[in-house]
């Protein structure tokens, strides 16, 4: 096998571990390196070669969410209006979220320290980026800024694990419907006045 095609296998097979970490966390935080590497397809022996412990592995997985969320941003703007545009990019930070809490759970609080403080300012520019095109589009409120609307949505993370799945989306709906412009709204719903 040439080099290149074994880099290109080592790339998956890392690949493959931190989605099936990604995919054992959204189901408990109590997860196991032996059932990582089984649901990945790969020997105990790839996965410590890429991840040489527990911590290692589930902070991949949060430093890969943050970087997709954060990537996403400005893909939603390119395909959406700003305020639909946001929708799509909080229903991501609901999935996101949800594996946030697990990592977290599972790591040491050093570590746990680390990760947040490193993922909170490129998070905060991402949703700056999406409120700002809105605001400019006039269908986002003007006295609202990425911080406020961060400590709103952290509140969700008070939801036990049981909450969260029927009560997640409703709440970051009622934080959208909040943020939206009220008179953009009554401006498409005016009608034109007779004489």
């Amino acid at each position: 096998m040439s080099a290149p095609a074994r880099r290109r296998d080592a790339v998956q097979n890392r690949s493959r571990i931190v989605e099936a970490a990604r995919a054992a966390l959204a189901e408990s935080n109590h997860v196991h390196l032996n059932e990582i590497a089984k649901r990945a397809g790969v020997g105990q022996g790839t996965l410590y070669r890429n991840f040489p412990n527990r911590e290692a592995l589930l902070a991949e997985v949060y430093r890969r969410d943050v970087e997709e969320l954060v990537t996403a941003a400005s893909a939603l703007l390119a395909e959406h209006e700003p305020v639909e545009a946001l929708r799509h990019w909080l229903d991501r930070v609901i999935d996101y979220a949800e594996i946030k809490y697990g990592v977290l759970a599972a790591l040491e609080p050093a570590a746990r320290q680390d990760l947040v403080a490193h993922s909170q300012n490129p998070i905060e520019g991402a949703l700056s980026h999406l409120l700002d095109a809105g605001k400019a589009a006039g269908s986002i409120r003007t006295d609202v800024d990425a911080r406020g609307v961060l400590l709103l949505i952290a509140y969700l993370g008070r939801l036990d694990r049981g909450e969260w799945e029927p009560s997640a989306r409703p709440l970051m709906n009622v934080i959208l419907e909040g943020l939206r412009r009220q008179d953009a709204d009554r401006r498409g719903q005016q009608t034109p006045k007779t004489s």
